[in-house]
């Protein structure tokens, strides 16, 4: 399996570069496999990051982009769970792309 190099140690990740152990993630390595990503996180990815980590946490399952915006809808309101909003935060997928930087597997229906 494949792995980053990260803080000392090696991360493994799949071959789609997901975390392989959940509690490998931190905020550390979020940040890092942004920076590697070209991007940096706002408080608005953030915001996304952490509602993915809660549902996670809460239904043992990474949502598809379609149950993320609404979701998000019911606890963040209307301007924020929508496709347009989340793909402006994450142009490679809202679901897959944060999903990854959260330390979550791959949603469901992700190709």
């Amino acid at each position: 399996m494949p792995f980053i190099e990260f803080g000392g140690k090696q991360v493994e990740v799949d071959e789609d570069g997901y975390i392989v152990n959940l509690d490998d993630w931190t905020k550390e390595l979020a940040e890092y496999m942004v920076s590697q990503d070209g991007m940096t996180l706002s408080e608005s990815h953030w915001e996304v990051i952490n509602f993915l980590r809660d549902y996670y946490a809460k239904y043992q399952i990474a949502p598809m982009i379609k149950i993320l915006v609404k979701e998000i809808g019911k606890v963040m309101g209307p301007e924020k769970g929508n496709t347009k909003y989340l793909y402006e935060l994450f142009p490679d997928g809202p679901a897959k792309q944060a999903c990854r930087y959260a330390g979550l597997p791959k949603p469901t229906g992700c190709v």
